[in-house]
């Protein structure tokens, strides 16, 4: 069972968006995480324990970080959009205004972004136009460079794209899971606790996404970047060629770690071995505090 979180609802552009926090109460010095869940769930998906050990909210509370969640448009209480305004570019534009909102709300002087699947996809497309956000680095799981053509990902965006579906637990489990020996019950339990209907809009454009936006926005983020992709992802490729190969188009950014979350199924944070895939965000988000403060005045602060 997800804790009790403290809620926060921001407004931009006229959209409510939701949010939930955790972590302590006044900054630390430590970037704050801003997280974006993928499709099919909610915020809560980073709330979900797949070990005793307690979830990615959890962890990176425990370890200074405050942490916000946000519920994109169409999910839990934010605002829902017209299938045709539903696009991938205009989450980008309200979920980064809601993170800068989030920011300067909670008193945030860097912000490291985190996103699961489509949610990674926005946190990159947030990343290649921050510059009113004092982003230090961005962590994007569960998505990479190559879908396979005629795979699962195909036929979920084959549904009519003005519908919005809530699909059965066994047919999302299916693809979010990997093999049964990579996850519990429990946090099989918990996952199904977050999730939620699914704009199908948005299950359309994902397939699309690695060639219509990819290669166009990788250039253009300027702070570090780290990928997994499941050992066992049932939506994308991570096969060792296609995971260096969304490295390398990353060509402006400082440094760039990808690789795979073994042991894992797409939604990797489920997973028994999710933690080892938080610790490592967390490292990396350390990496990339001293990169912020260390990098030449001519690069621009945090």
């Amino acid at each position: 069972m997800a804790r009790q979180r403290d809620l926060l609802t921001l407004e931009v552009d006229g959209h409510r968006i939701a949010a939930f926090t955790a972590g302590p109460a006044v900054p630390t010095g430590k970037p704050l995480i801003a997280a974006l869940h993928g499709g099919t769930y909610t915020a809560r998906y980073f709330d979900v324990a797949g070990t005793p050990g307690g979830s990615f909210v959890d962890l990176a509370a425990a370890h200074g970080h405050q942490v916000v969640a946000f519920d994109r448009p169409g999910y839990g209480d934010s605002t829902p959009l017209a299938p045709d305004a539903n696009t991938f570019a205009r989450h980008a534009e309200l979920l980064g205004a809601a993170v800068a909102q989030a920011a300067a709300r909670l008193g945030a002087d860097s912000v490291f972004l985190v996103g699961h699947s489509i949610g990674g996809m926005i946190a990159l497309m947030i990343a290649a136009s921050a510059d009113d956000l004092p982003l230090i680095g961005v962590s994007a799981t569960g998505m990479g460079a190559v879908i396979p053509s005629g795979g699962a990902a195909e036929a979920l965006g084959s549904l009519p794209a003005d519908l919005t579906v809530d699909l059965p637990y066994e047919e999302r489990d299916k693809v979010m899971f990997g093999p049964a020996h990579t996850y519990g019950e429990e946090g099989l339990r918990q996952a199904h606790e977050s999730y939620a209907p699914v704009p199908v809009m948005e299950l359309v454009q994902a397939p699309r996404w690695p060639k219509e936006h990819l290669p166009a926005l990788a250039p253009r983020v300027r702070v570090p970047v780290h990928n997994a992709l499941a050992e066992f992802d049932a939506l994308w490729s991570s096969g060792p060629e296609n995971v260096a190969g969304f490295a390398a188009m990353f060509t402006a950014a400082p440094f760039v770690e990808a690789g795979v979350a073994r042991g894992t199924g797409h939604c990797i944070d489920h997973h028994t071995l999710g933690r080892a895939l938080h610790l490592r965000q967390l490292a990396f988000a350390e990496e990339c505090a001293h990169w912020a403060a260390t990098r030449p005045a001519s690069e621009g602060g945090a």
